[in-house]
């Protein structure tokens, strides 16, 4: 499994994010990244024009052509099929110019959850398309036809041919011109974004709308997560830690009985001695579970030496890689990364016969990412109980967790936490 992030169900339209990210740049880089940034936007500007004139032919052929099937119901539903395959195709091209030319991200095709064009929408994309796009190539031409005349102009000065009142009264009426040409420019790149986004991706209210879902099914989740905690919690404590103290109490009693009677003080002294061994596990056994519940190291010493401890007590050999730099991690980060890493560490060494495990933690912008890999028979169930608390308490803090465990093995399992 790569660790590459998958669109989410509410993946929106066009990153608006600068194409070069937190890379600092100065002087003539700077100059350079922007100069290419502009002249990769106009190129795109440009292509546009040409595919709202490709999208405005299409329609005319395609109405001229299927107008008369699409109005006759036998043949109606035959014709916009082919109607929409034809518009699909320049749609995509429509998404891969936005996608090259201004750095754009859609929702991907094809994809589980991601989010999906309707046909009828996918028409009144177009259609609103090649009307802004056939437009900004009127702008466009006007600003050459512009650019020609100020050309024209500046001849007349060079060659005395031009009064200043007629200077003056040109430039100004050029300078408004140009203004309002740019302007509009401006305006029509704008609405091509806000189209694309509005068309390809879903709406504000639609992502508002699905942000509360997932919210209201991660908090019921995270409510089972901690119910069961507790009970496994209690199953511990039960099970082992009170089956233990009774057993201590009943070796305790022996050896006073057998003290008072002083029939074998032998007998009594191996007694005693197994009592001791009795209570060294027992509090073994409470710091196990003490540790389950919440590592104290975590506060005290941190992550990194918090899974020195998870790698002292694996029953298999464990290497840990912590590389996510000086910048400290937010606590609930913290807290979830350790609990991966428990519990995905206490899987492989119980269930797959796994000789060894590898755990890696790495930290890309504010992305932090646990990854745990074992050499193990494989064949986890992803949605087995203790794997789906893993995923509540990260799905909790808005990150990913992914599961790889064929038969036969390895295990991966991905963890993506933002750390904001």
């Amino acid at each position: 499994m790569t660790g590459g992030r998958t669109p989410g169900p509410y993946v929106a339209g066009p990153e608006r994010a600068h194409p070069l990210g937190s890379v600092t740049v100065r002087g003539d880089e700077q100059g350079g990244a922007v100069a290419h940034l502009a002249i990769r936007r106009s190129a795109g500007v440009l292509l546009g024009c040409l595919t709202a004139l490709l999208g405005a032919g299409y329609f005319l052929v395609a109405g001229a052509a299927l107008g008369a099937f699409l109005l006759w119901p036998r043949t109606r539903a035959y014709a916009r099929e082919v109607l929409v395959a034809g518009a699909r195709r320049l749609a995509a091209v429509e998404r891969g110019r936005r996608a090259v030319f201004f750095g754009d991200r859609f929702p991907e095709e094809r994809v589980p959850g991601a989010y999906e064009v309707s046909d009828l929408r996918l028409l009144r994309y177009l259609a609103a398309r090649s009307w802004t796009g056939l437009v900004c190539g009127v702008v466009l031409g006007l600003l050459a036809f512009g650019a020609v005349l100020a050309g024209l102009l500046a001849r007349g000065v060079v060659r005395g041919t031009l009064g200043w009142d007629e200077l003056l009264t040109q430039l100004l009426l050029g300078g408004v011109l140009l203004f309002l040409d740019v302007q509009g420019l401006y305006a029509l790149t704008a609405l091509d974004a806000r189209l694309a986004r509005a068309f390809f991706g879903p709406s504000e209210a639609e992502l508002l709308r699905r942000r509360i879902t997932e919210l209201a099914v991660s908090r019921a989740q995270m409510v089972q997560a901690v119910d069961a905690e507790r009970r496994r919690i209690e199953r511990d404590l039960h099970d082992g830690v009170q089956q233990r103290l009774v057993a201590l109490a009943m070796l305790l009693g022996r050896a006073r009985r057998g003290r008072e009677r002083d029939r074998d003080p032998e007998l009594t002294g191996v007694l005693l001695l197994q009592a001791h061994q009795e209570a060294q596990d027992v509090l073994a056994e409470l710091r196990d579970v003490a540790w389950r519940v919440y590592p104290s190291a975590l506060d005290s010493l941190g992550l990194e030496e918090a899974l020195g401890g998870v790698a002292q007590r694996c029953a298999i050999p464990l290497r840990v890689r912590f590389e996510i730099g000086d910048a400290p991690l937010p606590r609930p980060v913290e807290t979830a990364a350790y609990f991966v890493v428990s519990e995905a560490v206490t899987n492989a060494a119980k269930h797959s016969s796994a000789s060894a495990v590898a755990v890696r933690l790495t930290r890309t912008g504010a992305l932090l990412t646990v990854r745990v890999e074992d050499d193990g028979t494989g064949g986890a169930d992803p949605s087995g109980g203790g794997l789906t608390g893993l995923r509540s308490r990260v799905a909790a803090l808005d990150g990913v967790l992914r599961v790889d465990s064929p038969v036969g093995g390895p295990t991966t399992l991905v963890a993506e936490l933002p750390c904001v």
